[in-house]
């Protein structure tokens, strides 16, 4: 789920290699799974009690939480999970969707079979996935085959700039993983983007995919308003 490189511990504190990855996988797998919400804060002292870890341990989980988007610390008031308020989020996703539109008019149409084959291979571990029920995966295996598409544009830096966005909106993205509903449809839109990728209609791949992203936006913003959630 997160590609970070964390070097092997030496030390004789459980847990004994890559500590901090572990727990960093276990604190986004409770996101995932609704356990811990948005703002929730993230307490270094429970933390390491659950993981039988360090307190070094934990702050470095935290560290790799954070450089992924997903915690956010403060000096004098620890860790916390993400938050964003409505209007956040109406901004994160105005630009998200500004910037998979232009992505998607500028891939070539029709996209030759041949460059289709990672897509629809990542698209295969997707459904895999989700036949499994497996969160985590569903997650990892989605972003994936949303930057194999986007690469198809030929623009490393506007897929940069895209990789970055779906980061900076894991939180909000967290609560449809877990939705059977929205993971059969998003399998389906990912059927016809790869389909629409063999035609030549740039317009409707585009709109597919703008479409495709705001279930996830409206349902964040629907408990906002019923938890009275804030930042």
């Amino acid at each position: 789920m997160m590609d970070h490189a964390v070097s092997p511990n030496t030390t004789a504190d459980p847990p004994q290699a890559n500590g901090e990855e572990i727990i960093a996988r276990a604190i986004e797998q409770d996101i995932i799974f609704g356990r811990l919400g948005p703002g929730e804060p993230l307490r270094e002292e429970s933390i390491a009690k659950r993981h039988a870890a360090s307190r070094h341990h934990v702050r470095s989980a935290l560290m790799i939480l954070e450089r992924a988007g997903i915690v956010v610390r403060e000096r004098n008031k620890g860790a916390r999970v993400r938050a964003y308020s409505a209007r956040e989020v109406g901004q994160l996703y105005d630009l998200r969707e500004l910037l998979t539109r232009q992505a998607s008019l500028k891939i070539p149409l029709p996209v030759p079979s041949s460059a289709l084959d990672r897509v629809q291979q990542v698209q295969a571990e997707y459904e895999k996935a989700i036949d499994g029920g497996d969160l985590p995966a569903i997650h990892e295996s989605n972003d994936r085959f949303h930057v194999e598409i986007f690469a198809l544009c030929d623009n490393p830096y506007l897929v940069e700039m895209l990789k970055r966005c779906m980061d900076m909106t894991y939180v909000i993205r967290a609560g449809n993983m877990s939705d059977t509903v929205r993971t059969t449809a998003s399998c389906a839109e990912h059927r016809a983007m790869i389909a629409l990728l063999r035609g030549t209609d740039a317009w409707a791949l585009s709109e597919l995919c703008v479409q495709h992203l705001r279930p996830s936006k409206e349902l964040y913003l629907r408990r906002l308003g019923q938890d009275g959630a804030r930042p």
